[in-house]
């Protein structure tokens, strides 16, 4: 993945009500959220969702699909995985990472 794209998708989540959102849709995965059901668990008003959305989507983090009257929003996971996987590229000098996660907790 070229670098471009991986500065856009970070600037994008650089920002809380953003990384709020894609949380959000990662955690409900595949089956998504309709902006409406969003605004009510975030507690955000509809237009500042419609605004973060839009910024994700160009950011191509998430994608949105027509479902009848409604528009379902869901996490891009292979942009995700791609974004991840750029930032550990070259972890632990290309060994095998020794890390384990709840190791990573303890140290936080």
């Amino acid at each position: 993945m070229e670098e471009k794209y991986i500065i856009k998708a970070l600037a994008a989540l650089a920002q809380p009500n953003r990384l709020q959102i894609f949380r959000s849709l990662v955690v409900k995965g595949s089956e998504g959220l309709t902006p409406a059901l969003m605004a009510e668990a975030l507690g955000m008003p509809a237009n500042t969702l419609s605004f973060h959305l839009k910024e994700l989507m160009h950011a191509d983090l998430i994608s949105q699909e027509r479902s009848g009257r409604h528009l379902i929003y869901r996490a891009q996971y292979d942009r995700m995985n791609a974004v991840l996987a750029y930032l550990s590229q070259n972890c632990c000098q290309g060994q095998a990472c020794e890390l384990i996660p709840d190791d990573i907790c303890k140290s936080c």
